[in-house]
């Protein structure tokens, strides 16, 4: 017994650091991916929130329909009813949707409001341009930082040291990743150099349009290690499918030591990145 739960406790302990790893959509996915931001908590809870509305307001309507067509069919009701108003039902139904829709809109609203109102000054701020098909993206520091991202391709996989395809994901992996560090509230200055794309990550709880010509502003706060996949979500031509996001959380020693690095050599400081990420994750899961 010791033996299984052993055994059990590494196997929990290796997909857990699976997981932080990546995170990306899985097959047959119904439901949103986990949340790594306290704004992705609060939209999750928010969708719990509102089923508890939707199923019950469904179920009804559908006892409703099924009624009226048993009911109130030509072969038992040859002559139909000619009421022209019920006072009572009318309040009800008036009333009723009044006082759901108030149970609703109360926290979608608050929900809305923290979505544009961060929590405290960013000490980050990242432009993201949109091309047809790929990112600029641009670190706005004393000493900005820019660089392209785009799709990997299969034949670069080997020598950018990705050919992990359960990390690194056909159609969802890139050349180049944003890094940023945990808990650490982020600025991203979105917009596009030719047509209107829009900036997803859905597992942040943040998405909008890239549109050119004018700047939106979103924020993060990631609160989990680990790499994370978004895409363009407005459709912007042929190759609208192949213009993924990635955004990988490390800490503040990781990020710095790849910010100091990637100024003189991208390449160099992303593979760095990497092999202590891997090396971190092995020494985990030995450890358990």
């Amino acid at each position: 017994m010791r033996k299984i739960l052993a055994s059990a406790g590494a196997a929990a302990a290796f997909f857990a650091t699976a997981a932080a790893y990546a995170a990306q959509p899985t097959p047959w996915q119904t439901a949103f991916q986990p949340a790594a931001t306290g704004m992705m908590e609060q939209i999750t809870w928010f969708e719990h929130y509102t089923l508890w509305f939707i199923v019950p307001i469904t179920l009804f309507v559908l006892f409703l329909l099924a009624y009226c067509i048993i009911k109130f069919r030509a072969s038992v009701n040859p002559v139909p009813s000619r009421t022209s108003h019920n006072t009572l039902i009318e309040v009800v139904w008036t009333v009723g949707p009044v006082v759901l829709l108030l149970f609703i809109a109360v926290p979608s609203f608050q929900l809305l409001t923290s979505q544009y109102t961060p929590p405290e000054e960013a000490k980050i701020t990242l432009k993201a341009t949109a091309n047809q098909w790929n990112w600029d993206y641009e670190y706005q520091n004393d000493e900005p930082l820019s660089f392209n991202s785009a799709l990997l391709a299969d034949g670069d996989r080997a020598a950018a040291g990705k050919e992990d395809r359960g990390a690194y994901p056909r159609l969802l992996a890139v050349d180049n990743e944003i890094v940023v560090p945990i808990s650490t509230t982020v600025r991203v200055l979105v917009t596009a150099s030719d047509v209107i794309h829009a900036f997803a990550m859905p597992a942040f709880g943040v998405k909008t349009d890239a549109v050119p010509g004018r700047i939106n502003e979103i924020w993060f706060k990631a609160e989990k290690e680990g790499l994370y996949y978004g895409q363009c979500s407005e459709l912007c031509g042929k190759d609208h499918a192949y213009m993924p996001i990635a955004i990988r959380v490390v800490s503040d020693a990781q990020y710095t030591t790849w910010l100091a690095a990637a100024k003189t050599d991208l390449n160099g400081a992303n593979k760095a990145l990497m092999a202590e990420i891997d090396s971190t994750s092995k020494v985990a899961v030995a450890g358990n």
